[in-house]
């Protein structure tokens, strides 16, 4: 998907994402999920990450693209699996019904 908006077309979006200085490197760069879908498309997006033989972990609405072909390890077990009540963002409402110890 192409943002009409946008007056890069989605390969060359690409290529001035992958030509920078940090991707030369081989460092690790992030960005919005939203913004790869809008400016490029996911479909074309991973397929060039295929390509250059990279990886890339999505975490909260960010892709963490790892611009080199070393191998990822974790050095945190993964935490206990949460509902998306549980991880999804908080607002005061869901503090409103918490009653506060009594003294």
């Amino acid at each position: 998907m192409q943002n009409r908006n946008s007056p890069l077309s989605p390969e060359v979006w690409l290529r001035d994402l992958f030509t920078s200085k940090a991707v030369q490197q081989g460092a690790v760069i992030r960005r919005k999920a939203r913004d790869i879908e809008r400016f490029a498309g996911i479909d074309l997006f991973l397929r060039e990450i295929h390509r250059r033989g990279y990886r890339v972990a999505e975490n909260s609405g960010q892709f963490v693209i790892f611009c080199n072909r070393a191998p990822v390890r974790w050095l945190t077990p993964p935490p206990d699996t949460l509902s998306s009540k549980e991880s999804a963002p908080k607002s005061l409402k869901d503090f409103e019904t918490r009653q506060s110890p009594a003294k």
